[in-house]
């Protein structure tokens, strides 16, 4: 009999996935629990095991294409086992009756609306509207309705795009579709620009101690097999400060009005990957070493750049820190990981000469920037958790009693 699979619902909100690849083609037999198909969410690639054992019979969602959750990506044959009835018995499960109303009326019969292709800001465009989405007809890939759709039906101002020779198209342009993991920071980022109200506090941060404490246990780190960067040593820093302004490790609820104020310490770690930003999360830092850290940093960030990152490994962040130091640029002003409320920029360490005791001394200086939610705290409390994470970073004996 015939298994039809649907994509399946990989959990943290997930209601939809770019077929990537597939492990198997027409014709082949797979065993259960054998790799299927990788797809990419707006989180995490995913690699998706078969569900029974039989022989691929058809596969119905090409590479590139996005699958909705819970519609039919491939059909298996499985041999000696009642199943579902074969697809062409079926019909196709997105066919619909349109209505002929001419080359740009956009509307159709209704349906429901929890049938239709669409992503959450356009559905929440299309409440804004006032429009009902299940009567829009998408021209988006495998019929998704696009906010340009509903701009249609509302009678608003349309993008036009130049007129463009064909020979001349490939020369003056290039179309990138913008999904996956761009697509979803896109989309978290105009989330919390538009949610968050933001600020960013930037404090000078004198180094010098971090760095002699990094060179001291750097031969250590060398025996545990570990490289010890600046990141490993800044996460347990900022740890008595976080404890310190318990506000500052928090996420906003919206929808109840609540600020969440987190009793444990997931450091979410930005990393710049050759798919876009992804953020690995470092959990429970209060309890482990700089060592065992920074071993985990350099497993995560194996995974990020070859997109094998589970969802577990970038949920459950309550406060991130983004490394733009290592790359580059002064200092920066972040957007926080939203729903968290304050995100940690830190950056280039530079031997700069600064007044000490009335006398010129040259000190590893550095700029660290902390953007917030106005909403959550303000800025003297802000300043303030600045403060102490200085304070930490400055005074050896803090530093080591925590790092360790």
């Amino acid at each position: 009999m015939q298994f039809e699979f649907r994509l399946p619902d990989i959990g943290e909100g997930v209601v939809e996935g770019e077929i990537l690849k597939w492990m198997v083609k027409e014709g082949d037999h797979v065993s259960e629990d054998q790799s299927l198909v990788e797809v990419m969410t707006d989180k995490v690639n995913v690699q998706i095991p078969s569900p029974k054992s039989g022989v691929v019979s058809k596969i119905l969602a090409k590479n590139g294409e996005v699958a909705k959750v819970g519609q039919v990506i491939v059909v298996i044959e499985v041999s000696g086992e009642p199943g579902s009835l074969p697809v062409q018995e079926r019909g196709p499960a997105t066919a619909r009756p349109e209505v002929e109303t001419g080359a740009t009326q956009t509307l159709q019969t209704p349906i429901s609306p929890d049938r239709v292709l669409a992503t959450p800001a356009t559905r929440k465009l299309a409440r804004e509207l006032g429009i009902e989405i299940a009567k829009v007809k998408g021209t988006g890939p495998q019929g998704r309705v696009t906010d340009d759709d509903l701009r249609k039906v509302a009678g608003g101002p349309q993008t036009v795009q130049p007129v463009i020779a064909v020979g001349e198209r490939d020369r003056t342009e290039e179309r990138v579709p913008l999904r996956g993991v761009r697509k979803a920071v896109a989309e978290r980022k105009t989330k919390s620009s538009n949610t968050a109200a933001h600020v960013t506090v930037v404090e000078e941060v004198d180094m010098t101690e971090l760095v002699l404490l990094k060179e001291a246990f750097k031969g250590s780190a060398e025996k545990r097999g570990v490289k010890l960067t600046f990141l490993p040593l800044m996460i347990k820093a900022v740890i008595p400060a976080l404890r310190e302004f318990p506000y500052v490790n928090s996420i906003l609820d919206d929808a109840q009005a609540e600020i969440v104020l987190k009793k444990h310490y997931n450091i979410g770690i930005a990393m710049d990957t050759e798919q876009g930003l992804v953020v690995p999360v470092v959990k429970d830092v209060d309890k482990k070493d700089i060592f065992v850290i920074a071993g985990e940093i350099e497993q995560l960030a194996q995974k990020a750049r070859s997109g094998q990152l589970s969802l577990d490994e970038v949920h459950g962040s309550t406060f991130t820190i983004t490394n733009i130091g290592s790359i580059g640029g002064l200092f920066s002003t972040p957007i926080t990981n939203y729903p968290e409320v304050a995100i940690l920029g830190v950056h280039r360490i530079s031997k700069r000469p600064v007044v000490r005791d009335g006398k010129i001394e040259v000190r590893d200086i550095m700029y660290a920037a902390l953007s917030f939610d106005h909403r959550v705290f303000d800025g003297a409390y802000a300043a303030r958790f600045l403060r102490s994470l200085i304070d930490t970073v400055q005074e050896p004996k803090k530093l080591l009693a925590e790092i360790l």
